[in-house]
């Protein structure tokens, strides 16, 4: 698989620095959010083929807000849905691990998800973006277990943990209520240190 994880900056979880934290893959890379991504930010979250799997597209207040939920995963805990931008350091989507709460119905867990803009679609990004970082999650955040979820008519996001060699959990599949819009059901699949394809 193309796009294996060549360094990350940091190794310590506690003591991780926005400027200083950076994935870098053959072609991809992967850091903290910036003020200035949120104009590129926005304009993914407003396409209707990009979300349609989540509820539609947001609003700039809706994405300014996700947009600070992620700063805050990173602040807090050194994790979040990074940036993804290939080597030229143009903007096209995000990939990460994000901590779930006792409030999510698996419980508390560590999440990988992506999101890439439609001009960024077909080129493998998000398999070799997720590869990273799974990398990252089992190396330097200390993971023993990551899970992936998705819809069931998302075929996209299930060919790449396919291609990660995520194992399909239905014994975890799951309904929730999401502020927004509503129901959704998640299909569940798990990457462990010795089952995901991290090279």
């Amino acid at each position: 698989m193309g796009g294996s994880l060549r360094r990350w900056s940091c190794v310590n979880i506690g003591r991780v620095s926005a400027a200083e934290f950076e994935i870098v893959t053959d072609r991809l890379l992967l850091r903290a959010w910036r003020e200035s991504d949120a104009d590129d930010f926005a304009e993914m979250n407003a396409d209707v083929e990009v979300m349609a799997d989540l509820g539609g597209p947001l609003s700039r207040e809706q994405s300014d807000r996700k947009l600070d939920r992620f700063q805050r995963s990173f602040h807090d805990g050194g994790i979040t849905r990074w940036v993804v931008t290939d080597s030229d350091r143009r903007f096209l989507g995000y990939c990460g691990i994000m901590r779930q709460d006792e409030d999510h119905p698996l419980g508390v867990h560590h999440e990988i998800g992506w999101r890439l803009t439609r001009q960024s679609w077909g080129h493998g990004y998000a398999t070799e973006a997720a590869t990273a970082t799974l990398g990252d999650a089992f190396g330097r955040i200390g993971c023993a277990e990551v899970l992936a979820y998705t819809a069931a008519d998302n075929g996209r996001s299930q060919a790449v943990m396919t291609k990660l060699g995520l194992a399909r959990r239905p014994g975890l599949d799951f309904s929730h209520h999401y502020d927004g819009f509503g129901p959704w059901r998640g299909l569940v699949w798990s990457a462990t240190p010795t089952t995901a394809a991290l090279a």
